[in-house]
């Protein structure tokens, strides 16, 4: 079968399974198998598919058409103009957590400041952080330990010139030091709340946190008022319907909202 013929075949083959990206996402895994770029891929359509190559791509099929997301396949994903490590371990980095680094880079605040990752999954955060900020020292947390190991894979590949630690904890229970910066996207789904198909296959204790979703964060904002040294900034994600009462939970803990970008929060530590 050639190239034209099978992208025609597989693209109605996730349609029918409702996927909205079906070409697109045929074309990917197309682009992986084959090892050659779109332009390329597409100006040869032509071009026989072997018979190893058709059975792999029926396998990564198979995977789309059950609505798996596509970096779980590939076995990667882009964040902040990167390439991360993702595993069924951690949460498929989204492009509206981005705005975590650009709130970040635009406080103002010496190069050196301590920052520590909370709840660091993959990493794409905290390490994107340390490779945009080079002189800060920066700390990973988390409290699975499955998803400190594809962080550790994701720091071996990208190595951000500033050091970088990783620690097994429960939010703040197991804190090494005090930070200046705490960047923190916990679960925020509430329980009850219908996710898409493609969100099944993540986590769930990345994803769910208590019948309104704020559960984590509760639990976080008290072990912070709790620090014998506050840090002077926090950045939190959490939908925008829930921005009001986060707000409010960071009041009781000490805490001012200075900034909104979307799904995310920017505190600083009221004086």
């Amino acid at each position: 079968m050639d190239i034209g013929t099978y992208l025609r075949q597989a693209t109605a083959t996730l349609q029918q399974a409702g996927i909205l990206t079906a070409r697109l996402d045929v074309l990917v895994l197309l682009e992986d198998l084959l090892n050659k770029d779109r332009s390329l891929l597409l100006a040869h359509t032509d071009d026989i598919l072997s018979a190893n190559q058709l059975i792999s791509l029926q396998r990564l099929i198979g995977r789309r058409r059950n609505h798996e997301p596509l970096a779980y396949i590939r076995g990667h994903a882009a964040f902040y103009g990167r390439d991360f490590k993702v595993t069924q371990d951690v949460l498929v980095p989204r492009p509206e957590t981005e705005a975590f680094i650009e709130v970040l880079k635009e406080l103002v605040i010496p190069p050196s400041w301590s920052i520590a990752d909370i709840g660091t999954g993959s990493g794409a955060i905290g390490l994107t952080a340390a490779l945009e900020l080079p002189l800060a020292q920066v700390d990973l947390y988390d409290i699975s330990s499955d998803a400190l190991a594809v962080a550790s894979d994701n720091l071996r590949v990208l190595q951000p010139t500033t050091p970088v630690d990783f620690y097994q904890s429960d939010l703040l229970s197991n804190l090494q030091q005090s930070y200046d910066v705490l960047l923190a996207n916990l679960p925020y789904v509430p329980t009850d709340y219908s996710i898409n198909k493609a969100a099944g296959f993540e986590p769930a204790l990345a994803l769910f946190s208590g019948d309104d979703g704020l559960d984590d964060y509760r639990t976080f904002w008290q072990q912070v008022n709790q620090l014998k040294y506050k840090p002077t900034y926090i950045i939190t994600e959490a939908l925008p319907t829930q921005h009001a009462r986060l707000d409010s939970i960071a009041k009781a803990a000490g805490y001012s909202l200075q900034k909104t970008d979307d799904f995310i929060q920017l505190f600083a530590k009221s004086n």
